[in-house]
Formats: structure tokens, sequence, C-alpha cells
């Protein structure tokens, strides 16, 4: 018979707690007004979330695609995803997730977003006298 192996309980010793502690209290007495004194840092969020993206057809993602005139596997490269992964989108087989469709949305409102490559510049092409 195996014997399970026991996991030790990890607790937090009472100097840590006691810093724990009084870091809750001093963001508690920020939060009331009481501490003005204290560095903060936060994110300030828009009054109002974009909705998330809505659901697009198959045959709108193959337009998408083909609006930006590029093949089913260069498409699949810009959004990072297989060539089958896009395969079965335009077929109607999967749908994509919602990180796929905020890129998607992207693909068709700003296609040079996807087009431009840091890593990879386009060569400008040289003008007659320049060096």
């Amino acid at each position: 018979m195996k014997k399970r192996a026991r996991t030790k309980n990890r607790y937090m010793n009472d100097t840590a707690f006691a810093e724990f502690r009084g870091s809750l209290k001093e963001a508690l007495a920020h939060a009331k007004g009481e501490r003005a004194d204290l560095r903060v840092t936060g994110l300030r969020l828009p009054e109002r979330l974009p909705a998330p993206p809505k659901a697009i057809s198959p045959s709108h993602i193959a337009r998408i695609r083909q609006h930006m005139r590029i093949s089913q596997s260069m498409f699949a490269r810009f959004l990072n995803v297989s060539v089958r992964t896009v395969q079965d989108w335009e077929q109607g087989r999967r749908t994509p997730s919602d990180a796929a469709l905020k890129l998607l949305e992207l693909a068709e409102k700003h296609p040079e977003i996807l087009l431009e490559s840091e890593s990879s510049p386009i060569p400008k092409k040289r003008v007659a006298g320049s060096r």
C-alpha cells in the first residue's frame, strides 16, 4: 500500500503577519480618507468598460482576410493561431474566442496594425542617387 505524501502546511511567521496587518490598516485608513501621507499607486479605469466583442459569422471572417489580400496561412501567422484554426473559423466548425474576436475586430478596422511588424520591417525602396 502506497503512503500518501503529506504536504506541510506553511503559515506566515509572526513578523510577516504583523507587517501584513499593518499594511492592511494603512490601506483602510487611506480609503477612509484618514491618511493622505501614503504613497499610492493605482489604476484609473474608464467609467465604462468596452462591451465584449460580438460574434461574427464564418463568411465575415473570410471577408476580413480577403480584404487584407492575404492567404489563410499568412492570416494565421498575423493572428498567432494555426492555419487549421483559421480554416475551422471560416468553415464554421469552430468559433473564435473573445480574444481572437478582438483581434479580428482590429484586423477589420485597422488592418495596418497587424500588417506592420517591428521584428521584420519592410525594407524601404532606395531613391536613385541616395545612400
